[in-house]
């Protein structure tokens, strides 16, 4: 029995991977079609589709909205009950059907091509009503659903979801939408954190530990002792930093280090980042050093610390 299992799970896949690869193949300038459709829509993407294909909409519209492609959910039935609303001129409409013949879509179908809203159909059938419908279809390769009885929807949604995300892709990378822009949509949970700036993270304004150059050593210690983060940044009369003075700086002027400034106990050039740059590579360089903090810059003004952020900051932040 566990053999027979095993082997059912491998042999879904493999039907699955298979029905994948005739889907990549069967993509078309109707796929460009498609993508410049949306891209020229001047409203949202409105994506339909009803049973399993409306779970698959659901997820498709979630994607699209999140990189950057404005995109609602609308259910069909409910569309038939007053959500036509919902759709409105310059909006475009996706709506998806493996049979293309799904009653339930019909009003949606109807409402586009009374008010001239474009449609874009998904259906595995190049003769449906829905394909026949749309400005722009998309034909899924008719592959076998991988239940082995061709009634339970497996390979026809794994290439529907895969379509899904193929567009979403496309357009992002027409919108050149970088990581910096899809953390706007995705601030919680790790990957929230996996994308956190500098400046989303680092201490500014009165809580820098700073001093002059002159500064005396006493006054000094008084200063990183009251900030408590173990360091010091050091600037010259101009405002830039020139140096930081750790534990360590202190430990080898230590004969004598009340009767010195600051600038004789700093270590120069100090290794800093830009408030622009991800967290992460921030940690990655406090590894790389075996440090466990960076003064931050500007990145118009590289030579002006104007915040400072901890390794413990991106522990708490969950970004290692």
């Amino acid at each position: 029995m566990p053999s027979s299992l095993l082997e059912t799970g491998r042999a879904v896949i493999a039907t699955e991977i298979d029905a994948l690869k005739a889907l990549e193949a069967a993509l078309d300038s109707r796929f460009e079609a498609a993508v410049e459709l949306i891209l020229a829509a001047s409203g949202r993407v409105i994506v339909s589709g009803m049973g399993k294909s409306g779970h698959v909409a659901r997820k498709i519209a979630a994607t699209f909205a999140s990189t950057g492609t404005p995109a609602q959910f609308v259910h069909p039935a409910e569309a038939s009950h007053g959500d036509l609303g919902m759709l409105v001129q310059g909006d475009v409409v996706m709506m998806l059907s493996n049979s293309g013949e799904t009653p339930e879509l019909s009003d949606m179908v109807a409402h586009t091509r009374r008010f001239g809203i474009p449609l874009i159909g998904v259906a595995s059938r190049p003769d449906s009503t829905l394909l026949r419908q749309s400005d722009v279809a998309l034909v899924l390769p008719q592959m076998p659903e991988a239940c082995g009885t061709g009634i339970v929807p497996t390979s026809s949604t794994t290439m529907t979801l895969a379509l899904g995300d193929a567009l979403a892709v496309a357009l992002m990378k027409h919108r050149d939408f970088t990581p910096e822009l899809f953390r706007q949509f995705h601030p919680g949970g790790k990957l929230g954190a996996r994308l956190s700036t500098v400046a989303d993270l680092m201490h500014g304004g009165e809580a820098m530990p700073m001093v002059g150059m002159d500064t005396a050593m006493g006054q000094a210690l008084i200063t990183m002792s009251q900030k408590g983060f173990g360091v010091l940044g050091v600037t010259a009369q101009d405002g830039t930093l020139a140096g930081i003075v750790t534990d360590g700086d202190l430990r080898r002027h230590l004969k004598g280090l009340l009767d010195r400034s600051a600038g004789d106990v700093m270590t120069s050039g100090p290794k800093t980042i830009a408030t622009d740059a991800l967290a992460e590579e921030a940690v990655r360089i406090m590894q790389d050093k075996q440090i466990t903090c960076l003064f931050a810059v500007s990145p118009d003004r590289p030579d002006h610390a104007v915040g400072l952020i901890t390794i413990h900051d991106c522990l708490r932040a969950g970004v290692v």
